[in-house]
């Protein structure tokens, strides 16, 4: 048989190369030389060495999947799609310090009051996780701990059964005897993903992975990594303080437009049943304070924007934003100036999303430039209305999506009216407006 030839290629540029080196002669690029098998030879070995597969018809009886897991905890629950699947895999990534570990160890004492699970920390001692455990109050029968760095054990462990969840905290932290590399690397991480995951699969063992991020906020290691796994939960906020807001970035067995709000308690992370309310609980109606009506997934949410405009004291004006993409505030500024009398050119700009939420739908937009607008002439909103509507940069105030489920958690809360787009159904709640400086004349008063 034909043995396959391998090849070397860069990442960056794709030259290719017969011998691996540390340098890609064609780009300069360092370290971005990897394996790549020559198509011709690899479909030859393949072809002799493989099997036919055998398909069946797509309606075709097969075996029924096993219920899912309850977390205990509804917010999970929704973003899971509705619990977590038999033999899945999901891979839960944050901030340090944001709770994911505290989040984890909630879900592993419920689950494990219905059936056994396996809590494996790679990071701490057994001694810091139980003492974590009693600070919370969790004391489940079913959970067993263990702490190991090894993929290969925990596999083997996989294999001799008896576990429903296996927890693995954390995926940068363990490293397969396999391969010669460190703890972290993305070959240590590759094919410790791929070993567990496989694991998983075949013992029809429940797995959540733990992963950390970078400074830059994504997860650590190779993209390949988020592939593998079923479903990405990304755990965001402020680490200390406000809402933690757990997002599905991924998932297989669910919706991705699902989201969950939680509250950082003394006994750990609490689910908020009514997040709206609790983000304006605080709030005082002055001039700078919108209340937009965003989405955070398929759920409406009220959130306080705070905007403070000052004379600049230096020769170029700053803008700052906590919340809110900042780029995007520097082209509404652009476009306030442009087309309405607002001068902004010598002034300080201050844009703040209450609660620790961040905002990055363009249904913010209007919000953001009323609050600017009311900050910079000392004035308000006429009536206690929310605000939703992206703007262009001609002005104008564009549709968005969710309309009718803005307009009812609007309605729910008390808020008498809401300032945006025309709904394409007629909608008494709604004040419609065309463009900003419609927006700022009809609704802003002293």
């Amino acid at each position: 048989m034909a043995k396959s030839t391998v090849r070397y290629a860069c990442q960056n540029c794709g030259a290719v190369y017969a011998k691996w080196s540390g340098r890609c002669a064609n780009c300069g690029q360092w370290n971005t030389l990897g394996e790549q098998l020559d198509a011709k030879s690899a479909e030859a070995s393949a072809a002799k060495s493989g099997r036919a597969i055998t398909p069946q018809a797509i309606n075709q009886k097969t075996k029924g999947v096993s219920p899912r897991l309850t977390t205990g905890i509804s917010e999970v629950d929704l973003v899971l799609g509705g619990g977590i699947v038999p033999a899945s895999v999901i891979l839960v990534a944050g901030e340090p310090g944001i709770g994911k570990s505290t989040l984890i160890l909630e879900i592993a004492n419920n689950v494990a009051r219905q059936k056994p699970v396996l809590y494996i920390t790679a990071e701490e001692s057994i001694e810091q996780v139980t003492d974590r455990a009693k600070r919370l109050g969790l004391a489940a029968g079913k959970l067993a701990l263990a702490s190991s760095a090894s993929t290969d054990d925990i596999v083997a462990t996989l294999h001799e059964g008896g576990y429903s969840l296996v927890i693995v905290d954390s995926i940068q932290t363990i490293a397969t005897e396999q391969v010669g590399s460190s703890q972290g690397s993305s070959s240590q991480i590759t094919n410790s993903s791929q070993l567990l995951i496989r694991a998983a699969k075949l013992t029809q063992t429940a797995m959540i992975l733990v992963g950390h991020v970078t400074k830059e906020g994504t997860i650590a290691g190779p993209k390949l990594l988020e592939h593998l796994v079923d479903t990405v939960l990304n755990l965001e906020g402020d680490r200390y303080g406000g809402f933690k807001i757990l997002r599905s970035v991924k998932n297989r067995y669910g919706s991705t437009n699902e989201s969950g709000v939680f509250e950082m308690t003394d006994s750990g992370l609490k689910a908020i049943a009514n997040p709206s309310a609790a983000l304006l609980a605080e709030r005082q109606a002055s001039d700078g304070s919108v209340v937009v009506a965003t989405l955070e997934g398929s759920r409406p949410l009220l959130v306080e924007i705070q905007a403070l405009v000052n004379k600049t004291v230096f020769g170029y004006p700053k803008r700052t934003a906590s919340g809110f993409d900042l780029n995007r505030l520097n082209v509404l500024i652009a476009m306030l100036e442009r087309r309405t009398k607002l001068s902004l050119s010598d002034k300080d700009v201050y844009i703040n999303v209450v609660g620790g939420v961040r905002i990055t739908e363009p249904a913010a937009d209007l919000a953001v430039c009323m609050a600017i607008a009311t900050a910079a002439k000392g004035m308000a909103l006429k009536d206690d209305s929310v605000v939703f509507g992206e703007v262009g940069l001609s002005g104008e105030v564009r549709r968005v999506q969710g309309t009718e489920s803005r307009v009812k958690e609007a309605s729910k809360l008390g808020f008498k009216s809401a300032i945006g787009p025309k709904a394409d159904k007629t909608n008494s709640f709604i004040k419609p407006v065309s463009n900003v400086r419609d927006a700022l004349n009809q609704f802003l008063s002293k």
